[in-house]
């Protein structure tokens, strides 16, 4: 058995600044850090766009109160006050302390950190590194977090989480390189796992975005919150879905349809460009469904519209978003300098996750916390996003909350001793669950069954929704969690068996799907981006509240929590 004070399953943004913080507080602990891939491959690195604070380099006028009041109009407020005052207040300290670090930020002239525009925001407070921010600020982190005598495991994939009489007592992992399972016991476990865009089968997110960290929670028996708001980006590169970052449009790039017309005047007229996403994505699905759409041809009633940035001149486009001229050069052969680009929305960000308090301690329900379990970023839900996030609150929540929760373990476990649990017990178990797996003699290959569960996903819960379509989704997926036992693994062996991974993610999209689908049918009205075209209005009198939803393998139990309303009252949301 591995022992450590702490151990992090993720290695990307919050779990690598959890670990750096817990180090800072006392050297003398003995933490790990485990990740799937190597850490600085994990999703973190894709974000493109920025990292919000007020920093006043762009805007004397900006002030943590604004920043706050437009991430909670943002979540269409359904984000936790409390919460949002910390990430908004933290903010300037935690951009600083990267700086300090060693994070290349791009500069005005004059020397000061860049801020630009974001959707959603009122004013420029978007910090950024060209288009490569999650990037700059990973790299920098791991290193420093190296030098501080982290224990990193790579590649190696966590199958379950420990949790015995409402205590987190360790993890049991698999090695990718050689099929060797271990136990890892420790005073503190903290899941910093990311997202799921993987259960769509259209999404800015990689290969190993399928929440694992939130279907282990789940099959714990721990609840899941607002797991029904998913955020679609409204910029998704059309065929493939990889993301052109909010920052080409805070650049000032256009949205037009077929007509060649800035259509988001129809939409969100103060904010154009910039409206929040969900608005966007929604105008952008409303233009395409009205036969506004463009064609590769060029031609009307296509599948998406185009972003134009040729007015933005070669030199701009180059210095500011040069990633995204790449990918879409590399990827769909158009030159943005020339020609505009193909998008519609993609499946991006998971609102909802594990639900923790503002210093990252799980819930087991409304009142009651989980004992030794703590989780951040995109994995957790401590509510700063609510119903739609902000785009450059993401890295800042990893970042403030990461930082948090690092120093809530650190004051948490100097009070602990490693807890008492059966290796063997546990070994056995997995040992088991592999070998059934490696042995079943099934009809379907993984990617069959994977690809009909994120079509279905798609088709029944996507940027538009309704009763009586996710009824049916409901349905279908039940049909395909049945066939997960006839599924069949070629590869028997146990050096680097990516079937085996492959399947164990499968199992966690189908309980994410469902928590996900059901979450969704029970919140009968538009909030963020959960728009029902049965229910198109804000219901606050039943439905300003969050979500609790308990998995089991019989069907899920929901339960619902208050949102923490402090200095701002709930009003219609208008851009």
């Amino acid at each position: 058995m591995i022992d450590h004070d702490v151990i992090i399953v993720g290695g990307g943004l919050a779990g690598s600044r959890a670990a750096l913080e817990i180090v800072r507080q006392n050297p003398s602990l003995n933490v790990g850090l485990i990740a799937k891939t190597h850490p600085i491959r994990s999703h973190s690195v894709a974000a493109q766009g920025g990292i919000a604070a007020v920093l006043k380099n762009a805007d004397p006028t900006d002030t943590w109160e604004a920043h706050a009041f437009d991430t909670v109009k943002g979540s269409d407020y359904l984000a936790d006050q409390d919460a949002v005052e910390i990430l908004t207040r933290e903010a300037p300290d935690v951009v600083y302390d990267l700086e300090h670090m060693g994070v290349l930020f791009s500069r005005f002239p004059d020397g000061r950190v860049a801020q630009r525009a974001f959707g959603g925001h009122s004013h420029n407070r978007t910090c950024y590194a060209a288009d490569k921010t999650g990037h700059a600020i990973l790299h920098e982190l791991i290193c420093n977090l190296l030098a501080k005598g982290v224990t990193v495991y790579d590649e190696w994939y966590v199958t379950r989480l420990i949790l015995e009489e409402g205590q987190a007592k360790g993890i049991v992992m698999y090695h990718l390189l050689d099929g060797q399972l271990a136990v890892v016991r420790a005073k503190a476990v903290m899941f910093a796992t990311g997202g799921y865009g993987r259960v769509y089968n259209t999404t800015s997110n990689d290969y190993a975005s399928t929440g694992d960290g939130l279907a282990m929670t789940a099959i714990a028996g721990l609840p899941l919150e607002d797991m029904e708001f998913v955020q679609f980006h409204p910029t998704g590169l059309y065929p493939v879905g990889v993301l052109i970052s909010e920052a080409v449009r805070g650049e000032g790039a256009y949205l037009i349809n077929s007509e060649g017309r800035r259509f988001m005047e129809d939409y969100a007229p103060s904010r154009m460009e910039l409206a929040p996403r969900d608005i966007t994505s929604r105008a952008i699905t409303r233009e395409i469904r009205a036969g506004r759409g463009i064609h590769p041809d060029g031609t009307a009633g296509g599948p998406f519209v185009y972003l134009d940035l040729r007015h933005m001149g070669k030199d701009k486009i180059m210095s500011r978003v040069p990633f995204c001229w790449e990918e879409a050069h590399r990827l769909v052969g158009v030159d943005a300098v020339h020609e505009p680009m193909p998008v519609r929305p993609t499946v991006h960000y998971s609102m909802g996750g594990i639900p923790v308090n503002t210093d990252g301690q799980v819930r087991s329900s409304a009142e009651d916390l989980v004992e030794g379990f703590f989780a951040a970023g995109e994995a957790a839900c401590v509510s700063v996003h609510g119903a739609n996030r902000l785009g450059s609150n993401s890295l800042l929540e990893c970042v403030v909350y990461g930082r948090r929760t690092g120093a809530a373990i650190a004051r948490y476990i100097q009070t602990r001793k490693l807890p008492d649990l059966n290796e063997a017990h546990y070994l056995t178990e997995t040992t088991s669950q592999l070998e059934t797996l490696l042995n079943q003699d099934g009809a379907y290959r993984i990617g069959q069954i994977r690809q009909q569960y994120q079509d279905t996903m798609t088709q029944y819960c996507g940027v538009f929704r309704s009763e009586e379509v996710m009824r049916e989704g409901v349905a279908k997926l039940k049909e395909l969690q049945k066939l997960y036992a006839q599924v069949r693994l070629d590869d028997k062996g146990t050096t680097w068996n990516t079937e085996i991974v492959e399947a164990l993610e499968l199992r966690s999209l189908m309980v994410v799907g469902e928590v996900i689908l059901t979450s969704a049918l029970n919140r009968k009205e538009s909030r963020g981006s959960h728009s029902r075209e049965d229910y198109p209005d804000r219901d606050d009198a039943a439905f300003l509240k969050h979500t609790l939803a308990y998995y089991s393998p019989a069907g899920l139990d929901l339960a619902y929590m208050p949102v923490n309303i402090g200095m701002f009252q709930p009003q219609e949301r208008k851009y």
